[in-house]
């Protein structure tokens, strides 16, 4: 992965969150500033799975230019071996392992950071794939399941195995995404990994993304929640980062990402169900309403029909004040982003 990185700066990426970045996202978010590379939705591995149709059209009709690494998520090492020389065929730029989900149904089926309850079974899984994936093999991660005291442990795992690059979301499996994240366990791994490790968690604007950098040493930044809300952020720290002047994008310009969105969606859903496709959107919503002044979020909750939504949004958006740049301080969406400012 390291010939992946940029010069002179650290890389940006998007982080894969299931049902949200999809291939029509990655579309236009990349027409606001694409990242430097994408991890796709999971593949769901198990002993009867075929690639998702839809999540292989998110590589294999990417026109936005940018290398796409495919992830995957499960615990039968078999079947993982399958999926992931399946997946190793298409046009990627590696194979990612989902060792982070905290989703209690994901973890129950020791998938995801239900993984890291067993550092022994997660140590043969790795040395496995590591020899049967031919390209780059990278993983995401949480710093341990219950505790951040595991994490030394999971680095030994991870160092041993040679992967091409460590992904980090800085919070236990059992904190999801409710507390700050832990800069210092980013920074442990940067000093133990001989691969580029990448930081994740609580990167909503250029001064908590900058922080985590400063705090981490990570040779770049995976973000997720944050780029939702601000379409712009990979174009706002790529302009600090090279010191340029960066996009101030206005609550109109959020109008018009929120239409393209609606738009995209709305043309690659098979049966068009207009009340079905406001409540897909409203889900996206979720995030980027949240912080904005006025009753917006409340009304957007409350949206039906097409005409709803598209009311909803002129009326609370179509204006040039600009954005602001972080969501309340205490959002229970963006929990903790505040020890990064």
């Amino acid at each position: 992965m390291r010939d992946l990185l940029p010069s002179g700066r650290p890389a940006l990426v998007l982080a894969p969150m299931q049902d949200v970045t999809d291939l029509p996202f990655m579309r236009v978010l990349s027409r606001r500033g694409a990242p430097d590379w994408f991890v796709t939705e999971y593949f769901r591995v198990h002993p009867d799975s075929v690639p998702h149709v839809y999540i292989l059209r998110s590589i294999n009709e990417n026109r936005t230019g940018k290398p796409i690494f495919a992830q995957m998520i499960g615990h039968d090492l078999p079947n993982l071996i399958r999926t992931a020389k399946q997946l190793a065929a298409l046009p990627v730029a590696g194979i990612d392992l989902n060792l982070g989900c905290p989703a209690p149904i994901v973890c129950r089926k020791n998938a995801g950071g239900g993984l890291l309850r067993e550092p022994e079974a997660l140590d043969r899984l790795l040395g496995a794939l590591r020899e049967a994936i031919p390209g780059r093999f990278t993983v995401k991660t949480r710093i341990g399941y219950a505790d951040e005291r595991e994490f030394p442990r999971l680095l030994e795992i991870f160092r041993s195995h040679g992967i091409d690059g460590l992904t980090i979301h800085g919070r236990t499996v059992s904190e999801r995404y409710q507390t700050p994240i832990h800069p210092d366990c980013v920074k442990l791994a940067v000093e133990a990994m001989a691969c580029p490790v990448i930081a994740n968690g609580n990167v909503v604007d250029v001064s908590t993304g900058l922080s985590l950098l400063r705090q981490s040493l990570a040779a770049g930044l995976m973000i997720g929640r944050g780029a939702i809300r601000n379409p712009w952020i990979f174009s706002q720290l790529q302009a600090a980062l090279e010191n340029t002047p960066p996009p101030a994008p206005t609550h109109r310009d959020l109008l018009e990402y929120v239409g393209e969105l609606y738009d995209e969606l709305a043309r690659e859903t098979r049966r068009f169900l207009p009340k079905a496709h406001v409540q897909r959107m409203k889900k996206t919503l979720a995030y980027i309403s949240h912080g904005l002044e006025g009753p917006f979020e409340y009304e957007m909750r409350r949206a039906i029909t097409p005409d709803d939504f598209s009311r909803i949004c002129r009326r609370h958006l179509d204006h040039d004040a600009p954005l602001p740049a972080l969501p309340p301080e205490g959002s229970k969406l963006f929990c903790g982003f505040e020890m990064l400012k």
